[in-house]
């Protein structure tokens, strides 16, 4: 049965849009979805399905997800080898960040426009760096993410597509905890 990992944008921040994660476990597990695990509580989950349109699975979540909890979550769908493919295609594999630096990847509900991604090269400042591979963003942030102008606002409205960022860490636990799944 194909594995997925599906990314939920914008729960349990800030005291908004708080998801417990076994109740969201329940969920995707009523949707008749295998194996299911989450992984910290900012909504990433890992399942099996016999679906094998990612598209059809992401509308399936948001929707199962908006009626359980009256409000709207995002959700963007990848498989463990598109989560592999991030990293090997990683532009800041040779950048050893300092202590204040992080990495972080935007993950894109679908490939921007080129026209999107030009208007997006005029905010390139010292204290981001990014690069946009396809339907992810890779971000550097010299003063941590907090401090980023490259929020998942920022992308969405810069880039007219839903966007939900993970920090590297998050996103090699995701592969790993996949794979272990197998």
């Amino acid at each position: 049965m194909p594995k997925y990992v599906s990314l939920l944008r914008g729960i349990n921040v800030s005291g908004q849009k708080i998801i417990k994660m076994d109740h969201l476990r329940g969920i995707y597990e009523s949707m008749n979805f295998g194996q299911v695990i989450s992984y910290i509580q900012s909504g990433n989950v890992i399942f099996n399905s016999t679906e094998e349109d990612v598209g059809l699975l992401r509308d399936r979540i948001q929707s199962e997800l908006a009626r359980v909890f009256v409000f709207e979550v995002p959700v963007v769908v990848r498989t463990p080898k598109e989560l592999e493919e991030v990293v090997s295609r990683n532009p800041f594999l040779d950048v050893n960040a300092s202590e204040n630096e992080s990495l972080y990847v935007a993950f894109l509900a679908k490939e921007p426009s080129a026209e999107a991604i030009v208007k997006l090269n005029t905010y390139q400042n010292e204290i981001d760096q990014y690069h946009v591979l396809r339907r992810e963003v890779y971000i550097l942030c010299r003063k941590g993410f907090g401090k980023s102008q490259f929020s998942n606002n920022f992308l969405e409205k810069k880039l007219a597509v839903t966007a939900t960022t993970r920090n590297w860490e998050t996103v090699n636990k995701l592969i790993q905890l996949a794979d272990k799944r197998s």
